[in-house]
């Protein structure tokens, strides 16, 4: 797994220890997952936007985009 996603899952779970009987209780929050995935989608298209200095085709804009969202995560195609 692709170690920005490992670190969005770190920053989405809460550990509260001792709660249960002495047992740490673990919560995922996958609304706030989903939050920091889209957060780190709307900052792959603005890094793009910035090298990007000259306009552009829109087609070429979204293969760049695509591209970084896959370089930023691991996805490969």
């Amino acid at each position: 797994m692709n170690e920005r996603i490992k670190e969005l899952i770190a920053k989405a779970t809460t550990v509260e220890y001792g709660i249960d009987n002495g047992f740490d209780r673990v919560t995922f929050d996958k609304e706030k997952f989903a939050e920091l995935i889209v957060g780190e989608c709307i900052a792959c298209s603005t890094w793009v936007g910035k090298v990007n200095n000259n306009p552009i085709e829109p087609v070429h804009t979204a293969h760049a985009i695509n591209q970084r969202i896959r370089q930023q995560f691991g996805v490969e195609e």
